[in-house]
């Protein structure tokens, strides 16, 4: 007997839960011009203005609230959004940093070559040797360029 009770019980909550979704609203002017909204139709000699069905929300125009599972998704959406700019701003930093360090030293080695004093290098067998004027003159020019293309 005693699950026949909790199945009638049940049975009845789900019914008064559904009963209000069902709801109608309606929405009428009385005599005094005043606006009236309710869930019971007017009674006697009043215009009807509006019956708005509130089992269909999307007829009203209102908003519907997303689910938690809908918010969840979002939030771990805007999460990783928010990590790949992290690692993208990180990225550019560095980069960043690498540019400059690298213009530092073309800026150097410019002075350097400009500056007249005898510049030596080491060939591919590990012996120093001596920058001439030609040589120098292609090394100015070719880091003047790299500072014009990649230091502005």
């Amino acid at each position: 007997m005693r699950p026949r009770r909790t199945t009638l019980s049940l049975l009845a909550a789900a019914l008064c839960l559904a009963l209000p979704a069902s709801a109608q609203i309606y929405q009428w002017k009385d005599q005094n011009g005043k606006t009236v909204i309710s869930d019971k139709p007017p009674v006697g000699q009043v215009t009807l203005q509006k019956q708005i069905d509130s089992a269909s929300p999307a007829k009203t125009g209102a908003k519907q609230q997303p689910s938690l599972a809908d918010r969840e998704l979002e939030f771990r959406k805007r999460q990783k959004e928010a990590q790949e700019n992290a690692e993208k701003a990180k990225k550019d930093e560095v980069a960043s940093a690498e540019r400059n360090e690298s213009c530092q030293n073309a800026r150097r080695q410019l002075q350097a070559l400009e500056s007249g004093e005898r510049i030596a290098l080491r060939d591919d067998k590990g012996e120093r040797y001596y920058l001439d004027d030609a040589q120098r003159d292609q090394e100015t020019a070719k880091t003047k360029r790299f500072l014009e293309a990649q230091c502005k």
